[in-house]
């Protein structure tokens, strides 16, 4: 096949003059573009039929960062410091990873990402870590610090995809959240964890490529480790495996 087309989720937000936009960071577009595929925004107004038809044309998905999820799609607990809840968003995102594992649509999910892939499968959050995760380490290192500062280790399980990918079993990491994931669905696989035992990384065994993080990887592209998730998606993209 040609250059893998890999759909990138996106927000909502306004532009300087006040006017609505459709927002992405660069880095994530860059990301895909330095692995060698064609990244596609998609914007989270689109009907039913039209993320559908999108849906079969891409060959990968890469769900992004950003506000939190309704607490609605998890029963989960409301608290002040929820922000930037985006319900059309949720619906259009939730639609589409759920397709993806129906479909073994190679994807992978990246902070928001990663949270909404353990909802999709009956997963809990905590709404905000430090008022819920007793012991739990600093995770919100935003907005005061650099997106590429390495906030703290993670240990990856051996054996899993992500070690294979990384080639290390442990890796400094960036840590750009308040929330986290709580508890994990059965049908996803634990694989790495940060120092206060945070789940940081799961894997949907028997998919093609499902596979999701909570460090921003699109900000650490110069850690050559880092940038081979990016590679990995259009690898899987690419040859569906």
């Amino acid at each position: 096949m040609g250059i893998p087309i890999i759909g990138i989720t996106t927000y909502n937000d306004l532009n300087l003059q006040g006017y609505p936009a459709v927002i992405l960071l660069k880095a994530y577009e860059n990301a895909i573009i330095k692995a060698r595929g064609i990244p596609v925004l998609i914007p989270s107004g689109l009907p039913d039929d039209a993320w559908r038809e999108l849906f079969e044309k891409l060959d990968g998905i890469m769900f992004t960062g950003g506000g939190d999820i309704s607490i609605t799609n998890y029963d989960g607990i409301d608290h002040p410091s929820i922000t930037n809840v985006d319900t059309e968003r949720d619906h259009l995102e939730i639609m589409l990873m759920n397709e993806a594992i129906r479909k073994e649509k190679p994807f992978f999910g990246i902070c928001r990402g990663f949270q909404l892939l353990n909802v999709c499968l009956g997963g809990t959050l905590y709404t905000h870590i430090p008022a819920q995760k007793t012991d739990s380490i600093k995770h919100d290192y935003y907005p005061d610090y650099p997106r590429k500062f390495l906030a703290h280790k993670v240990e990856i399980s051996s054996g899993s995809r992500l070690s294979t990918i990384l080639g290390r079993e442990e890796a400094d990491v960036n840590s750009l959240h308040h929330q986290g994931v709580n508890s994990v669905p059965e049908e996803l696989n634990i694989v790495a964890l940060a120092p206060d035992g945070l789940v940081e990384a799961v894997e949907l065994p028997g998919h093609k490529f499902g596979m999701a993080v909570q460090w921003h990887p699109e900000w650490l592209t110069d850690i050559g480790s880092m940038q081979n998730l990016f590679s990995a998606l259009i690898q899987a993209a690419r040859t569906g495996n």
